[in-house]
């Protein structure tokens, strides 16, 4: 091998950011194995290249004793005259194999790093078997079956959003794994669209999901004055919208977190009016009572609005209409269960209904639940 090639190795080395003499072993383990095929020899060969001069040696390992666990050999050089013409076609693949290898190892560094982050890519293929979706050129997501909504379908060389839930190596390429359904695409989707997320101001609490028909997520803001809820539906619901769209149309309600869990369980019944709340820490069960008319819409069809709310909140809850709390024993004028007492609340406010679906805003009596006005109505009922 001419000093030339190993020039050109060495710039190709560099430039494909792989390490020379990595390359240089390898290519002696060939040339070894491939000189002893074509001289048709029965010793073992060990080929020796030069790394200044790219001067290449082949040597027969004629066996002349030791024991089977340390043989010793001596070595007779049987260097051909044509070494270099063999080596330069060895090289050659030799090193478009390590540009492979390289190249899988970087992709696996750079996407591991990034489970965890969405990845924006084009439809290759689609079928019941899976979908494989291009990041760039030269690096594929497989989207499994199990981690697509029941209700999207893709067309070829479409653009779509994943979320990266794992990367593993194969005796290939390494296999990245995408999700459309994971609670996590939302996150990231959401942090896309609203400023006040990606910036830390805005933070989503928690993500309850039903992939392709409906989520739940709470917010918080780190400011004061800042409504949360507000900053992610943006403005004529221009952000939600564009979330809502990238899903296909799944709906989604954006509610305000609370550490109270009363006001929290209260606003993941949402859109559903909340009479009352009443929390039960030993066995972690919310109940929550509503209107009569408004019952269906809290748990919604097939239960649905009631099982995101549970699984936002990690709250058991049961719902009830006024009708149903009363003959169950749980009248509107009842404390809570936990049987905190107002000044205990976060408020002190008296925690009655009015007419108008707005809880009362007097502060509640000592000792009771209620202000003076709806304490006596509830000795009344």
């Amino acid at each position: 091998m001419s000093s030339e090639l190993m020039d050109a190795l060495r710039q190709l080395a560099r430039e494909k950011n792989i390490d020379e003499y990595d390359i240089l072993d390898r290519l002696e383990q060939q040339l070894a194995a491939t000189y002893k095929r074509i001289m048709d020899l029965e010793n073992d060969t060990r080929v020796s290249i030069d790394r200044e001069n790219g001067r290449i040696y082949v040597y027969e390992l004629v066996p002349v004793g030791g024991t089977e666990e340390e043989p010793e050999y001596d070595e007779r050089d049987i260097t051909p005259a044509d070494v270099s013409r063999i080596a330069a076609q060895a090289a050659k693949n030799v090193i478009m194999t390590s540009i492979r290898e390289a190249e899988r190892e970087r992709i696996f560094e750079e996407y591991s790093d990034r489970v965890g982050e969405s990845v924006t890519g084009t439809v290759q293929q689609s079928d019941s078997r899976y979908t494989l979706i291009k990041l760039r050129e030269g690096v594929e997501a497989l989207l499994p079956p199990a981690e697509q909504p029941s209700n999207e379908r893709y067309d070829h060389n479409q653009r779509i959003k994943a979320y990266i839930i794992e990367v593993r190596k194969t005796s290939t390429e390494p296999s990245i794994v995408v999700s459309r359904t994971h609670p996590g695409l939302i996150r990231r989707l959401f942090e896309l669209e609203v400023p006040e997320i990606y910036d830390g101001i805005v933070e989503i609490k928690s993500v309850a999901r039903e992939p392709g028909l409906r989520s739940k997520v709470a917010v918080s803001s780190r400011e004061s004055g800042l409504d949360p809820v507000g900053a992610c539906v943006g403005p004529k619901g221009s952000r939600v919208r564009m979330v809502v769209g990238e899903l296909r149309g799944e709906r989604i309600d954006v509610i305000p977190w609370s550490e109270d869990a009363e006001t929290y369980v209260g606003n993941a019944i949402s859109p559903a009016k909340v009479s009352r709340v009443l929390i039960d820490e030993g066995n972690h069960i919310a109940t929550v009572i509503v209107p009569d008319d408004q019952l269906s819409l809290a748990i919604g069809k097939e239960g649905q609005n009631a099982r995101l709310a549970a699984k936002l909140t990690g709250w058991r809850i049961d719902i009830k209409s006024l009708s149903q709390a009363a003959e169950s024993g749980l009248a509107a004028g009842a404390s809570s269960s936990d049987g905190a007492h107002p000044e205990e609340r976060p408020d002190g406010r008296c925690i009655a209904v009015t007419s108008t679906g707005l809880r009362c805003r007097n502060k509640a009596r000592p000792g009771s639940v209620y202000c003076g006005v709806h304490e006596k109505e509830a000795l009344t009922e």
